[in-house]
């Protein structure tokens, strides 16, 4: 068996991981631990935006950079829905919060957005992935 790595692999490896972050937010969220589960539901949509860069071969060190691109590329030219942009900027900003302000209390239902939002997203790079086949 051939053991290379191609872009195709990667980003399904990608793309693993995403959902492995998303089983985490869900658990997580069960268990009202919605400061972490805010957090694990923004990894795994950050990481299927990762996995459809992959299949380029583009990757960049800071967040704002990998989602800047995927907008540019991706949500801008429509490959992905406009909305896609717009919840994924809310995931990024609701993880800072939780992340990084002592006085954010997050809820069950903005938990529950972050979760949905990273199912939805991890479903769209799904399906583009295995269309690269």
């Amino acid at each position: 068996m051939d053991d290379e790595v191609t872009p195709l692999s990667f980003a399904r490896y990608r793309l693993e991981r995403a959902k492995e972050d998303l089983k985490a937010a869900e658990l997580l969220y069960k268990n009202d631990s919605f400061l972490a589960a805010n957090n694990r539901a923004y990894y795994a949509i950050f990481r299927a935006i990762r996995a459809v860069l992959a299949l380029e071969r583009v990757d960049f060190k800071r967040h704002k950079d990998v989602i800047g691109y995927f907008n540019h590329h991706y949500v801008k030219t429509e490959i992905f829905p406009k909305m896609i942009s717009k919840k994924i900027g809310q995931a990024s900003k609701v993880r800072e919060d939780s992340d990084y302000d002592d006085e954010y209390i997050p809820d069950a239902e903005k938990t529950k957005i972050q979760i949905d939002t990273a199912s939805e997203v991890i479903e769209l790079v799904e399906k583009y992935i295995e269309n690269k086949k």
